[in-house]
């Protein structure tokens, strides 16, 4: 939902955070969309009553921001304060949580003007505790817990053709058509959305668009490496293979996570990505560690780079950036790209040495530069 720019917004928010021997960091950018509509939740260590806990989050909004600031302001209260949590019953805890907080939303002034439409928001959230990690999903927003480079496990986005998803649509007196709720929600599972919850016979979690949140718990383990909480934004353009291979390859040359955390949201930026793009990733004390071995094969990586697109321009007679992109992503003979990011983690190296040769021309073209179909 929601228009696009003529030209990406590519300012980043940033965050980071240790605590309960994890590090974490945040990236967060509108992209091409005329607004930003996602919002996120991070910290490590929940003070005085939860010391060994943290919690993370991201919410991915639509028809709006409202919704998805919403609640990162106030999810996590809306949990631990219930009974459930309190009682050592975790699971059931988060459920009345995300249960909740939809209930209350509805009945708060902003969202019951008539003048302005409420929209919802995706929600994607983990409990991460000492020996356990509760995580929670409602939408397609997404988390990937990755081991030893490969992802492990992973949320399931909640889509209108899911079977038991469509069911419930169906049940409740809807439609799926083009893939969407009704023909125009892309999500079958929300908080907000109001508009998709008022059929007076069914519960709470059997309406067209249910705020009830997947939960999982996952023990955790000497060989977890990092979790990834992300929009779909990131996962449109990156499979969960890509990331965990991207970040693992990352970690081996920084130990920054928000340097990391930015160079997934520009790599999907340069493969496509249109939507708002916001992505926490989470590390254990199995996450990787720079080397010596990898940071100078990353040296030698942006050097082979710079020297290809020297070459290109000289023996092309290339003039403008797009074109030079399109002969380079045609070459075979660029050894070591970091796997998952491809040749679009390192358009920075390209962009840089362009500038170098013509200091005066610009490195985009009405913002096709930062993606070229092939």
């Amino acid at each position: 939902m929601g228009g696009f720019l003529d030209k990406p917004k590519t300012a980043k928010h940033n965050d980071e955070g240790e605590g309960n021997k994890l590090l974490f960091g945040v990236s967060s950018m509108q992209g091409w969309r005329s607004e930003m509509e996602d919002a996120y939740y991070a910290r490590a260590g929940l003070g005085d009553a939860l010391p060994d806990w943290s919690f993370f989050a991201v919410f991915d909004g639509h028809a709006g921001c409202k919704v998805s600031e919403h609640c990162a302001k106030h999810l996590l209260e809306s949990i631990i304060s219930t009974e459930e949590f309190i009682g050592g019953d975790h699971v059931k805890g988060i459920r009345t949580g995300f249960l909740r907080i939809d209930e209350v939303m509805r009945e708060l002034p902003e969202f019951t003007r008539e003048s302005e439409k409420c929209g919802g928001t995706t929600a994607v959230c983990a409990f991460v505790g000492l020996t356990q990690v509760y995580i929670a999903n409602c939408g397609d927003s997404r988390a990937v817990l990755c081991r030893q480079g490969v992802p492990v496990f992973a949320t399931q986005d909640h889509k209108p053709i899911l079977p038991e998803e469509k069911e419930r649509i169906y049940n409740a007196g809807g439609s799926v058509m083009i893939k969407r709720v009704n023909g125009t929600l892309a999500v079958s599972r929300a908080l907000g959305d109001y508009d998709f919850k008022n059929v007076k016979e069914k519960g709470q979690c059997e309406q067209l668009v249910s705020p009830e949140p997947e939960i999982f718990c996952q023990s955790r383990q000497d060989s977890d490496e990092f979790l990834v909480l992300a929009c779909d934004g990131i996962w449109d353009v990156m499979s969960n293979e890509d990331v965990c291979s991207f970040i693992h390859s990352r970690m081996r040359v920084t130990s920054n996570l928000v340097s990391i955390a930015n160079q997934v949201v520009d790599t999907c930026l340069h493969k496509g990505s249109r939507d708002n793009m916001s992505i926490i990733i989470i590390a254990f004390p199995g996450a990787p560690k720079p080397t010596e071995e990898a940071i100078e094969a990353e040296h030698r990586l942006e050097k082979q780079i710079e020297k290809i697109t020297r070459d290109e321009i000289e023996s092309s007679k290339i003039t403008d950036y797009v074109d030079l992109l399109k002969c380079l992503q045609n070459r075979d003979d660029i050894e070591g790209l970091p796997p998952g990011g491809g040749l679009q983690s390192k358009y920075h190296v390209i962009e840089r040495t362009f500038k170098q040769e013509f200091p005066d021309r610009p490195c985009e073209g009405n913002g096709i530069s930062y993606f070229i179909p092939f």
